[in-house]
């Protein structure tokens, strides 16, 4: 890319920074012009769609040689890297029916299924030996693993009959004696032991059921003058309600995720990793995601939103569950990215992304007879064309003409293009920059290698403090899901079963009141300069939710210094505040850019803030007093620079104990000190200090010494309660931690009441759905009740 912006003349460059929308046909088209003269730009192209030159074909030689590599492995007992070389030869071996090498594919199964075998991945292993049975049916090795692994999880009678299906269909005289031997220990095992039925291995293909009905909701589609289309209810909501479901028009896999999700359910992908039959990129949990994504599979019963595909706006949603007909088939995302070129690999997601709903609007119109000439969808979207800056703009047309010549190479004579292609591919690219939306998945940060702790410092064996990270992983575009908006304040919570869109509600809202969520920045996480700064950077936007327009409490107190006397609550903010006559507030975003907030009513902050508030605000907020350096309540002065670093440096001495591995009691005293540094210079709600209390319980919690571990754990959620509010999800996550802490002390009772909180906490924001989002929530409620009965489990 950087070779063809750079070769792209001044003067061409300039008219496509400086150009908006309506000029799109007139840039686009000399970007063409200009390209189709110049030799580097189809070398470029050869590189990605020539098959000749892709990287991702497969190479039966390549997977021996990855086989061989793996036998090598095996025979040393290095399993786990014995599991790695057969899924990459697995990766690299043709499996279409025409070029198929059935032994060498069924062997390499065969091979693998034993490997998992051995790392007591039963389930997986058997998936594996029921591929490598439907490649060659009467391959010994694949039956007699089948049913060694049956016997492993004392399923006898169904590993007596593999393995007389293995010992029929075996060639050789020694074979068959091993396998004769194996029989009569199973044989004999099943006299003995209490058989355990196993269900087919299948299950990883099933779908995550949507357990529960949503209610039937009719939201209504608005317009405001402040922030354009949005979403309102047209009657009251209860919290906790499910009021919208949607699967995405297209979705692609982070880069970042290639090697660890599926590229079609984006769940995390297992041992026995599936690939895609004709290229070697894309990885899939199961076979189902797979001919999902490659094709030839029909759709079951789902839940989804109904919505007008053809309609250039949505008036109105309504959520129902529904059949989809059993003929239809879903649109094949990867099919037209596999045709012997590399070019969906190399190109960044969001254009690969472009490409995917140009492909199935394309696939739709021929289904319906219409002409097929890339003219991409109507999706009614906003791009925000004209406020990015020229760079993005060059950027995105020479994607867009790369991504066009890509998709006219695939579909060859049964594509056209017109003069509008290439303009409303760019708006396209520039729709899916802002309006898409990252799927995440919820990962377990718990346990971790055992830390060696000196100077009397003893070790718990297994200490660890039960934590989760969120992680994208996807990004797609759901029609539907883009018309709501932005709130730092949210009152509904999205997440993803699967690839499916989930919207809840979080609390009460009221007949006719916005339904709004988070596009990821929050009051009480993240301060209003920076959430400015994020939501203008990613969707070109500026927030005048109710947080960013009224002056939220805890963006006073977040990133403030306390006052020097003792007994004031009052803050004293790093940001730049300045009062106006008209009894507002301005507060500054950095250069010139400055934001306007009015006051908040005290009484209606909520009893978590009203000391401070009274202490800021006084009774109405008139008495605000907001000079720099000085505390807002009693008028102290401190150096606010010099208070600035040292807060930094201490925070850092604290922040660097994440990554030591070898702990003593000199490292951890430095700690402790550097918090009793920050507690005299940071407000007691400040956002510092809840994160210096967090780390330190972590460090408490890997030395073994959970008693101080709780106590700072505590201290941050107490913070965080007051940033936030208690019933967030951001408290859930640190009580679970808590629950972990008081799990290692025996202190059954208080687990159980801290876990129910959380639990509380989650249902609200998950409903049926908590289990199936936060997998180690299960263990966990069976550990706290099986601590709270025994107290010693």
């Amino acid at each position: 890319m950087e070779r063809l912006k750079s070769a792209v003349p001044a003067e061409l460059r300039r008219a496509v920074g400086e150009g908006t929308a309506a000029d799109l046909p007139t840039t686009t088209s000399r970007l063409l012009v200009f390209f189709d003269s110049l030799p580097l730009f189809h070398q470029v192209m050869r590189e990605l769609i020539d098959p000749e030159l892709a990287l991702c074909r497969k190479d039966k030689g390549r997977a021996v040689e990855l086989k061989g590599k793996g036998n090598v492995c095996f025979s040393r007992r290095e399993f786990g890297e014995a599991l790695g070389f057969y899924s990459q030869a697995l990766r690299h071996v043709p499996i279409n029916s025409d070029g198929m090498d059935v032994n060498l594919v069924s062997a390499i199964y065969a091979n693998r299924a034993s490997t998992m075998h051995k790392l007591g991945l039963f389930k997986e292993s058997l998936r594996d030996c029921d591929r490598a049975i439907a490649v060659s049916s009467n391959y010994s090795k694949a039956w007699y693993r089948k049913g060694m692994v049956k016997a492993s999880l004392k399923n006898y009678s169904s590993a007596i009959h593999d393995l007389e299906i293995a010992l029929s269909t075996e060639m050789t005289s020694l074979g068959k004696s091993n396998i004769e031997q194996e029989l009569k220990l199973v044989l004999q095992k099943q006299e003995n032991v209490n058989e355990v039925g196993t269900s087919d291995c299948d299950s990883k293909d099933a779908d995550v059921p949507l357990a529960e009905q949503p209610q039937k909701v009719i939201i209504d589609s608005i317009s405001t003058p402040n922030k354009g289309k949005g979403m309102a209810s047209t009657d009251d909501i209860p919290p906790a309600s499910l009021i919208h479901v949607e699967d995405p028009l297209a979705a692609i896999i982070m880069k970042s995720s290639c090697e660890t999700h599926c590229h079609f359910c984006f769940n995390e992908a297992p041992a026995d990793v599936v690939f895609c039959p004709s290229c070697t990129v894309p990885i899939y949990c199961s076979k189902r995601c797979q001919e999902q994504a490659v094709g030839d599979i029909s759709c079951n019963q789902d839940t989804y939103l109904e919505y007008d595909d053809h309609a250039t706006s949505l008036a109105k949603l309504s959520i129902t569950s529904s059949c989809k007909s059993p003929s239809s088939k879903l649109f094949a995302e990867h099919r037209h990215e596999c045709g012997g070129a590399h070019w969906a690999a190399v190109l960044p997601a969001d254009i690969v992304l472009a490409g995917r709903i140009m492909a199935r609007d394309r696939e739709k119109k021929m289904l319906y007879g219409k002409s097929v000439a890339i003219s991409g969808p109507n999706l009614d979207l906003v791009h925000h064309y004209d406020h990015h800056s020229p760079d993005n703009k060059l950027e995105s047309q020479i994607y867009a003409i790369v991504l066009l010549l890509c998709l006219q190479n695939h579909y060859r004579s049964d594509l056209s293009w017109t003069e509008d292609s290439l303009s409303q591919l760019v708006l396209l690219i520039f729709q899916i920059k802002v309006n898409s939306i990252a799927i995440v998945r919820m990962k377990s940060m718990d346990g971790g290698p055992e830390l060696t702790v000196n100077k009397g410092v003893s070790a718990a064996e297994g200490a660890n403090m039960c934590s989760v990270e969120q992680v994208r992983v996807a990004q797609a575009i759901y029609v539907s899901g883009s018309l709501f908006n932005h709130s730092c304040q949210p009152n509904v919570h999205a997440y993803f079963l699967s690839r499916t869109l989930v919207i809840r509600s979080t609390e009460f809202i009221k007949s006719g009141s916005p339904v709004e969520l988070s596009y990821g920045p929050q009051a009480g996480e993240m301060h209003l300069p920076d959430r400015q700064k994020s939501l203008q950077e990613n969707y070109y936007f500026s927030c005048q939710c109710s947080s960013c327009s009224e002056l939220n409490l805890s963006d006073l107190v977040m990133n403030s210094f306390c006052c020097p006397q003792s007994n004031c609550l009052g803050a004293i903010s790093e940001s730049t505040y300045y009062r106006s006559k008209e009894n507002c507030v301005h507060v500054s975003l950095g250069g010139s850019y400055v934001w306007k907030l009015s006051l908040p009513d005290v009484s209606k902050v909520g009893k978590d803030m009203e000391t401070v508030a009274r202490s800021l605000l006084g009774n109405s907020g008139a008495s605000l007093n907001i000079d720099f350096g000085c505390c807002m309540n009693c008028r102290s002065h401190i150096d606010v620079s010099s208070a600035a670093v040292t807060s930094h440096r201490e925070a850092s001495k604290i922040n660097r104990l994440k990554e030591i591995t070898l702990l003593d009691k000199t490292l951890i005293l430095e700690a402790l000190q550097s918090l009793k540094q920050l507690k005299k210079l940071r407000h007691p709600y400040s956002k510092a200090l809840a994160q210096a209390e967090d780390t330190i319980a972590e460090v408490f919690v890997k030395v073994g010494d959970q008693e101080q571990a709780q106590k700072h754990c505590e201290a941050s959620i107490q913070i965080l309660e007051k940033l936030y509010h208690p019933k967030h999800i951001a408290i859930a996550h640190e009580l679970i931690k808590l629950v972990s802490i008081l799990l290692s002390l025996g202190d059954g009772a208080s687990a159980a009441a801290t876990f129910a909180r959380a639990e509380a906490i989650f249902s609200l924001y998950y409903g049926s759905h908590m289990e199936n989002i936060l997998a180690y929530l299960g263990t966990l409620k069976r550990a706290v009740r099986c601590e709270s009965i025994t107290g010693a489990c």
